[in-house]
């Protein structure tokens, strides 16, 4: 291996994108005041949320304060993660009044979004959405005890491998994600700079798998000779990310690979320029997104937590690249690693987020009329390479197309993306190091023990519901558009999980050829 150079610092870059968790939920605690220069996090703060008037149980204590949360399942339920509840959350609004207690889909305008335009958000409406949430999910309010966990978040001995590489490396402390909503719209972002206007997973089915027709990273790469791949955890089979960008990726559906190559490409020194990271999203989770098991009480059919499920899934990439030493191909001194997740998921955070510019802003309004001019919530991020310091925290404000902004200045493969994107900080200047950090003195990390999930403890009979049913009917509308023969279902159809995923692995499991073999 020749000398490490920090013009090859970013010959590969690695990106991992979890699920549904807030900065204050995961990194809130990381640092203590004072033990660095500058932090926005939670300790010595007087942080809470008023509990709403209507709340049946514990509304005369009036406010619940933050705190730490007592297990690995919180909060249990899910929170709302639908533009509906966001706009709830930021504001504390709930507009029209019939929208307090109803599923999102089901929510009338303004869709519970603020009156005045550049309003600032107040972050005090995440215990009277969660209230509202969970009562449109389980059919009754929620008890003071159950929904106070919403404003709790995790101590760093809770979280011990995202924690030490928090402080080992780079993080952000001022990271929103693109579009207050939820997860279709936040992953398009991530690798197009836009969602095409929509706003939701589902509506209608076929929006993202159809009608998501935006340019993405990896068109862009491989026009300029470039190499991408996509590497999903097992069990999944069928990616998110290739049905979010399905009308720009279905002919090359080859490059989506198991994890087990990832972990032989870093080992090999063969990553190509951009790896995109993808945890098991629906079953088997190791993406952190809050539970649902609270929905489904005496049912145990997933790992204990996806927190810790998706620990362990971190430590092993982060050793992946971190013992990479090829001479000529990847290494660890080559490659920089970002973690960072989707959306916050409903989870609480502090700090407002700010306004921002639309992808397009001479485009008509998307979805529910929103303009896209407004950040989601504050998310973990932390970027992870030879040429970054430890126990740096980036204050400055960045949103998760850095990434693709960083990729396109990186290997000039032209004009923005997106006026969004093309105003995103780019991450190399985070890399400021003149001699590089061998790894051997890299923070070791450790994980938490997780059991391994066994798919035979999903119950046959189980709902089809969440991110599984939008992946479901999302694939019924790309068949559609190919012509395939798919069966005459709503989004309203009763169906089990065990039903809709024999008849998308049916349908469609040979669309993926390098996945397809994963039992």
């Amino acid at each position: 291996m020749t000398g490490p150079d920090r013009s090859h610092a970013m010959d590969h870059v690695v990106a991992v994108l979890f699920e549904n968790r807030s900065f204050d939920n995961l990194l809130g605690r990381l640092y203590e005041p004072g033990e660095v220069p500058s932090f926005e996090g939670v300790i010595g703060k007087d942080l809470g949320n008023p509990i709403p008037s209507w709340a049946e149980d514990g509304a005369d204590r009036e406010r619940v304060p933050y705190g730490v949360a007592p297990d690995m399942d919180i909060p249990n339920p899910d929170p709302g993660e639908e533009y509906q509840h966001l706009n709830t959350q930021l504001f504390g609004v709930i507009d029209p009044p019939g929208n307090r207690g109803v599923p999102a889909e089901k929510m009338a305008s303004p869709y519970n979004a603020p009156s005045e335009a550049g309003r600032v958000p107040t972050m005090d409406g995440f215990v009277a959405d969660y209230i509202s949430a969970v009562t449109a999910e389980t059919g009754r309010q929620p008890v003071y005890d159950e929904y106070a966990q919403i404003m709790t978040g995790y101590a760093p001995a809770r979280m011990p491998v995202l924690s030490a590489l928090a402080r080992g490396f780079a993080t952000f402390d001022h990271w929103f994600c693109e579009v207050p909503s939820q997860t279709f719209t936040n992953r398009s972002f991530f690798n197009a700079g836009t969602a095409s206007g929509y706003v939701v997973n589902m509506s209608p089915a076929d929006s993202f798998p159809v009608h998501n027709t935006a340019e993405t990273v990896f068109d862009r790469l491989e026009a300029h000779g470039l190499t991408w791949r996509v590497y999903c955890s097992p069990p999944a089979r069928m990616p998110f990310t290739g049905i979010i960008h399905a009308a720009r990726l279905r002919d090359r559906f080859a490059n989506f690979h198991s994890t087990d190559r990832f972990f032989e490409d870093a080992a090999n020194g063969t990553l190509p320029n951009y790896s995109f990271i993808e945890p098991a999203l629906v079953y088997g989770h190791n993406d952190m997104h809050p539970p649902e098991g609270a929905l489904f009480p005496g049912l145990t059919f997933d790992t204990p937590s996806s927190l810790l499920g998706g620990e362990a899934l971190l430590a092993q990439l982060y050793d992946a690249v971190r013992s990479s030493s090829s001479p000529t191909g990847s290494n660890a001194f080559n490659t920089l690693f970002v973690v960072t997740f989707d959306e916050a998921g409903g989870t609480y955070d502090h700090v407002p987020p700010p306004p921002a510019l639309p992808p397009d802003p001479a485009a008509p309004a998307g979805q529910y009329g929103f303009r896209f001019d407004r950040s989601g919530i504050r998310i973990p991020a932390v970027a992870i390479s030879a040429w970054a310091p430890e126990h740096a925290v980036v204050t400055g404000i960045h949103r998760s197309t850095s990434v693709i902004h960083t990729l396109r200045e990186r290997w000039s493969l032209g004009p923005a993306f997106s006026a969004r994107e093309a105003v995103a900080p780019d991450l190399r200047a985070v890399l400021t190091l003149d001699t590089p950090r061998d790894p051997q003195n890299w923070p070791d990390v450790h994980p938490r023990p997780v059991p391994e999930f066994d798919e035979a403890m999903v119950p046959p009979d189980l709902p089809l519901r969440g991110l599984a049913k939008a992946m479901f009917f999302a694939f019924l509308g790309l068949g559609r558009e190919l012509g395939q023969t798919v069966p005459d279902i709503g989004p309203d159809t009763a169906l089990t999980g065990a039903e809709g995923l024999a008849m998308i692995h049916d349908m469609f499991g040979h669309m993926f050829p390098n996945l397809n073999n994963q039992r």
